[in-house]
């Protein structure tokens, strides 16, 4: 069966990102959260990193051809912006990290 197939890889895909298209919606509008929905968006984002990196593990440990055509084009695509994966969570985590500091400072 191709990594594809699995309806665990299907279901954890769809809600990965939907969840991530409903975060960034929603996080167009953090500038009028109050102190808390800031705090709560900032647990949400660092989470669904998480998963994502998680679920990018999954392809890369995967012997799935397409799994690893997968995680080649996404190699592709952020080396044309010259970063690494690994590079594009760590300044995602940087930049969650920045809003931590900006919050506590507000206190």
């Amino acid at each position: 069966m191709s990594f594809f197939d699995s309806e665990i890889v299907q279901e954890e895909a769809k809600q990965l990102f939907g969840d991530y298209q409903s975060l960034i919606q929603l996080g167009s509008g953090y500038g009028k959260f109050d102190r808390e929905g800031k705090k709560i968006f900032i647990d949400q984002m660092e989470s669904m990193m998480e998963r994502y990196r998680i679920f990018m593990k999954r392809f890369e440990l995967s012997d799935d051809f397409m799994a690893q055509m997968t995680v080649e084009q996404l190699n592709t695509q952020l080396g044309q912006f010259g970063i690494t994966p690994q590079q594009m969570f760590d300044q995602m985590h940087s930049t969650l990290e920045r809003m931590k500091s900006e919050l506590e400072k507000q206190t």
